[in-house]
């Protein structure tokens, strides 16, 4: 689970639409609303950064060895859009979606994250919950006592038992609540109670043609926050889960035959930023795929080498093999990507010494940092990242390095793969993933990936065996907004030129992709 740090934002409204769907095991697709909200007026250095990709990493790491657990079972779903907004790459960009819930209906702004299983909202008796956000959203508190159709999850229901042995939730006895508590890296955390009630959604029945549709749902009842999730600078209701953990919504909407095990993201790394999401099957050409490492709660895969220049680099394969607190996790929520320490150093090295000495090297706070006044693409080499069953991931050097702006006309780049002190593990955020469609396809276990524009819309697999283009939707940005966005980003160069002059972190871009949740039947 991963907190996410956020000050005043312009927000920007998306509706997402599940185009047709592969019916075959009875699914159908869902209409959800994405709402994303970009922070201007605070820029952010690379420690900070840094600080929060490791307090959502204290959260991955404690979860290792307690297995996936995911369920099985699948529907037919298909979800495709674009998101535009800011070109900022200095600040820091959250995405969430707004969930209706209850009897009557309410509505709940909460984070999205694939490094986490659970959906859960704040709840009225919530000791430390923030009553307003900087973000401009209205916080809603779930009250189950004023919903006829709640349910409380008690320890003798089975998807209690199930929840426990994952740690997901924990008893005292066996006529009490089924409770959770999550405590985060940086000290933040989360408690409250399991409760079922109605989730609203628009199942899409083909020819742009809805239908209001509603489920039941299994998701957290929030009655305690801590430390970061108590400040309402970047306060939202909840945050929205999908891990592969039996109560993720992935899977629940699975084993309900609503939607597919499957699931895509696509980050958008130029221009105007934004991108794809996806539930569903996509056939675009020239995917790689995979196999997940079994057995593990969090998205592996075996990486069995790294190239750079053509080189392969001396690092034993054992590095990125997985274990305890060992492995390589690609994760949507991390804001940079990290190398275990034994394999840093090599890889570091080597970038370093494939650049031409015309180029002049600096280092800033740790970081391998350059000054150029050409393309990098015509200065950096090309990077393999080769996993297990043939798959390489090759990143071009907008894959690998920071964009720092620029000082008297030179370029400034910085190497953005950062060192895991001490342990093993390997990290692969949105730096390397952006700029690329990326499937999670849990029914088969294993990951895919291909180069895209995710500007465009994607080619997904329809019940008639048909494959179908389906349209991406379209993001409206007021011409205010748009003023307001360039004026920052010029003043956003200018502090990034500064704190690189002083040697500090420098502003990177955080743009957090996840996938959206829908429900089962």
């Amino acid at each position: 689970m991963w907190v996410f740090r956020v000050a005043g934002a312009l927000i920007f409204v998306l509706c997402l639409v599940l185009s047709p769907a592969a019916r075959a095991s009875g699914g159908l697709p869902v209409t959800l609303t994405l709402e994303r909200s970009i922070p201007l007026n605070r820029k952010t250095g690379l420690d900070e950064l840094k600080a929060w990709d490791r307090a959502r990493h204290g959260r991955i790491l404690q979860n290792y060895g307690s297995g996936g657990g995911g369920g099985g079972g699948g529907g037919g779903g298909v979800v495709d859009f674009p998101v535009d907004g800011s070109a900022d790459p200095f600040a820091v960009g959250l995405y969430f979606t707004r969930v209706k819930l209850g009897s009557p209906p309410k509505e709940f702004y909460v984070q999205i994250d694939s490094g986490s299983d659970i959906l859960w909202v704040n709840c009225d008796s919530c000791n430390g919950c923030p009553t307003s956000s900087g973000l401009g959203i209205p916080l809603q508190f779930f009250n189950p006592g004023t919903s006829p159709s709640a349910k409380t999850i008690y320890c003798s229901d089975q998807v209690c038992a199930a929840a426990i042995q994952t740690a997901e939730a924990s008893c005292t006895s066996q006529d009490s609540q089924c409770t959770y508590q999550f405590q985060y890296g940086d000290g933040s955390g989360t408690s409250g109670y399991f409760v079922s009630d109605v989730f609203y959604f628009d199942t899409v029945l083909g020819e742009s043609v809805t239908a209001n549709s509603s489920a039941p749902l299994i998701f957290g009842c929030s009655n305690y926050q801590s430390g970061d999730l108590t400040k309402p600078d970047r306060a939202v209701d909840g945050i929205l889960g999908l891990g592969q953990h039996q109560l993720s919504l992935v899977s629940q909407l699975a084993m309900k035959g609503i939607a597919p095990r499957v699931f895509s993201h696509c980050l958008k790394g130029r221009d105007n930023g934004g991108g794809i999401l996806v539930l569903g099957e996509i056939v675009e050409p020239g995917i790689v795929y995979s196999p997940l490492v079994p057995g593990q709660p969090h998205y592996n895969l075996n990486l069995q080498s790294i190239v750079v220049n053509g080189q392969i680099l001396p690092i034993d394969p054992t590095v990125f093999a997985t274990s305890r607190n060992r492995g390589t996790i690609v994760d949507s929520g991390t804001t940079l990507a990290y190398l275990a320490e034994e394999a840093y150093g090599p890889f570091v090295n080597a970038l370093t010494a494939s650049v031409s000495p015309s180029v002049r090297s600096f280092t800033s706070k740790g970081n391998q940092c350059f000054l150029i006044t050409s393309s990098v693409g015509e200065l950096f080499p090309p990077v393999s990242l080769n996993f297990e069953g043939g798959a390489s991931l090759v990143l071009r050097p907008e894959d690998y390095l920071l964009s720092g702006g620029y000082v008297e006309g030179a370029a400034i780049w910085c190497i953005g793969f950062q060192k895991v002190d001490g342990q093993g593990i390997t990290i692969l955020g949105d730096l390397v993933l952006k700029d690329k469609i990326f499937v999670y396809d849990l029914t088969r276990q294993r990951l895919g990936w291909a180069n895209y524009d995710c500007s465009l819309s994607v080619n997904v697999s329809l019940a008639s065996g048909k494959d179908e283009f389906i349209n991406a939707g379209q993001l409206s940005v007021s011409s205010s907004q748009l003023a307001s966005l360039n004026q920052l980003i010029v003043v956003g160069t200018a502090v990034l030129a500064a704190h690189l002059l002083l040697l500090g972190g420098f502003p990177v871009r955080w743009v957090h992709f996840l996938v959206v949740s829908y429900t089962t039947c």
